[in-house]
C-alpha cells in the first residue's frame, strides 16, 4: 500500500465562527504523491479516536482520498463531551454537527483536494453521518452500524447518495438497516445497504477497542470485529466511493 502522512490541524478557527465548540482538532491524513484527490471526513466512534480509528483514515488516504478526522471530544475529553455528543448525534442538533461542517469546510478549501467530499461514520459517528447528509454539501456518505433518528424521512430528504452497513448480531440495531433501506427507497435516494447475518456491532474494526477490563462484556453483546464481513463493507464502500467521489471535480 502507498504511504500517507498524517498531522495534527486546529480547527477551532472554522468551528467557533459556526457556533461549535471552542476547540476542535483534527487529524489530518494525505496520501502521497501528486493531488488533488476526493476528500473524506471520518467521525470516530463513541470510544473516541484510538488507533482503530486511526486506521481507519489511513485506509482511506491509502485508497487516494484526502481524510481529516475531527477529534469530537477536543473540547473537554470523553468523560465530559460523550453524553452530549451522543445526545447531538440521535437529535441532529448540537455542536457537534458544527464541528463537522468545520472539518469538511477545512477540507473544502484546501488546494489539494478537489472539492468532492464523502463522509464515513463508524458507531455514534454512523448516525452522525447519517444526519449530515440532508445538507446538501456532501457528495456521498457511509454510513456503520449508526442508529436511526425518529424523523427519518425527513433527515433524509435531500440527501447524498448512501451506502450503509449493520450487523444482524447487533442487539442494539434490531431492524434498523431494512427501515433505512425502505426509506431510502421511498425518497428515491441512491444507496447500498446490507446487513451481515453474521456480524454484530463494530464488525468494521481491525481490532478490539475499548478498556480491556470490559472486552469480554463487549463480546457477549456482539461488539467485536468480523473480519469475513468486513472484507466485502469495505469492497461496497470503496466502489460507492470512487463512484460518487472520484468524479469531475467540483473546482472549476
Amino acid at each position: 500500500m502507498p504511504a500517507t502522512t498524517t498531522t495534527t490541524v486546529d480547527l477551532t478557527g472554522l468551528s467557533a465562527a459556526r457556533g461549535g465548540s471552542r476547540r476542535l482538532t483534527g487529524h489530518l491524513t494525505r496520501p502521497t504523491g501528486p493531488g488533488p484527490w476526493p476528500g473524506v471526513v471520518v467521525i470516530h466512534e463513541a470510544l473516541g479516536i484510538n488507533d482503530v480509528m486511526h486506521r481507519q483514515a489511513k485506509r482511506l488516504a491509502e485508497a487516494g482520498y484526502l481524510v481529516l478526522m475531527p477529534d469530537l471530544f477536543t473540547d473537554g475529553g470523553a468523560v465530559r463531551c460523550l453524553v452530549p455528543t451522543f445526545r447531538a448525534a440521535l437529535s441532529g442538533q448540537g455542536r457537534a454537527f458544527r464541528d463537522i461542517e468545520a472539518a469538511r469546510t477545512r477540507l473544502a478549501q484546501d488546494p489539494d483536494c478537489t472539492g468532492r467530499i464523502g463522509i464515513i461514520g463508524f458507531c455514534m459517528g454512523g448516525s452522525f453521518a447519517l444526519l449530515a447528509v440532508g445538507d446538501g454539501d456532501f457528495d456521498a456518505a457511509s454510513v456503520n452500524y449508526g442508529r436511526l433518528p425518529k424523523q427519518l424521512d425527513r433527515a433524509l430528504t435531500g440527501s447524498c447518495p448512501v451506502v450503509a452497513s449493520y450487523g444482524a448480531q447487533d442487539r442494539t440495531l434490531k431492524g434498523v438497516a431494512p427501515r433505512l433501506e425502505a426509506a431510502l427507497d421511498r425518497l428515491g435516494i441512491v444507496h447500498d445497504v446490507k446487513e451481515y447475518p453474521e456480524a454484530g456491532h463494530s464488525f468494521l474494526n481491525d481490532a478490539e477497542a475499548g478498556p480491556r477490563a470490559l472486552r469480554p462484556l463487549m463480546r457477549v453483546a456482539g461488539i467485536r470485529p468480523h473480519p469475513e464481513s468486513a472484507v466485502d463493507a469495505w469492497r461496497r464502500i470503496d466502489d460507492f466511493f470512487a463512484t460518487h467521489l472520484k468524479a469531475e471535480s467540483r473546482k472549476d
